[in-house]
């Protein structure tokens, strides 16, 4: 008997590679998928990674970082003067 394709699941986050100034990178940061897409695309990810980091660094004690860099988990990000490939 035949298997069924299983249809897209409808994803209720998505994950994000966070760079750091200092150089420090987080990898899988949680975002709702409600706030991404239309004509803003992912930038509303950065929004919502730094209110996640001041509730971090409120309760660590320690200063937020200041992001660098964003972007989706499992996407190549080419650095400059290096090829990807």
């Amino acid at each position: 008997m035949a298997r069924k394709k299983s249809k897209p699941l409808d994803a209720e986050f998505v994950m994000f590679d966070v760079v750091y100034t200092d150089g420090s990178r987080r990898s899988n940061r949680r975002v709702p998928t409600a706030l991404l897409g239309g004509l803003d695309g992912d930038e509303p990810a950065r929004d919502a990674i730094m209110e996640q980091d001041r509730a971090i660094a409120e309760k660590s004690g320690m200063p937020a970082l200041e992001i660098a860099t964003l972007a989706r988990s499992g996407k190549v990000v080419e650095k400059p003067g290096r090829k990807v490939g």
